[in-house]
């Protein structure tokens, strides 16, 4: 049973934004582009970080055996994964700010508009944020009630929950959409 397809809606970034009937009159298109880029970034970070941290994590553990029993509790797997994710979401997310900048500078408003506009417009893309933002929160929520509190310490830990979940979310939107709809979004029933 799928879920129903307005739930993540409801935890879209932008579901809450004014969407007009046309792109001229689109009301904060630098909010929303740059809102989306940055989440974007915040994702790319943390997957790309994820085999990073596996490589890490095997390599500790092949360096000398005897001594894998002594690592402190922080270089278990999960934990490595979080943090790594943490930073890996930071610095993609900082890497979207120059790009942004050197992607939009000199742009006319109406391109900006049009771009947000479109987004907005885009189902899927607004399922998947919201699907995103949806596991975000749940994994947030699962910590801060205290599972997985050994793995998150400082805030690489915070934010490689943040981050994972993202990615969760995101995955959650790939079963929901592909499996279990066949890849029609709710407008093509």
């Amino acid at each position: 049973m799928s879920p129903p397809p307005w739930l993540p809606l409801l935890f879209s970034p932008y579901t809450h934004l004014p969407h007009p009937s046309f792109a001229e009159t689109q009301p904060l298109p630098h909010t929303i582009l740059t809102t989306h880029v940055l989440h974007r970034g915040f994702q790319s970070g943390a997957l790309l970080a994820l085999p990073f941290a596996s490589a890490e994590y095997i390599y500790r553990r092949r360096q000398s055996p005897l001594s894998a029993r002594a690592l402190p509790s922080t270089t278990t797997l999960s934990s490595l994964i979080l943090r790594r994710a943490g930073v890996g979401a930071v610095i993609g997310t900082g890497f979207m700010v120059p790009g942004l900048f050197m992607r939009m500078v000199g742009r006319e408003e109406i391109e900006w508009r049009d771009r947000s506009w479109r987004l907005l417009e885009n189902e899927g893309q607004m399922e998947v944020d919201g699907w995103s933002c949806l596991g975000m929160i749940g994994m947030g929520g699962l910590v801060g009630m205290g599972a997985g509190r050994g793995a998150v310490r400082g805030w690489q830990g915070v934010v490689g929950v943040v981050a994972v979940g993202n990615l969760v979310g995101v995955g959650g939107y790939l079963v929901s959409r592909y499996g279990l709809r066949g890849g029609e979004g709710s407008k093509d029933k």
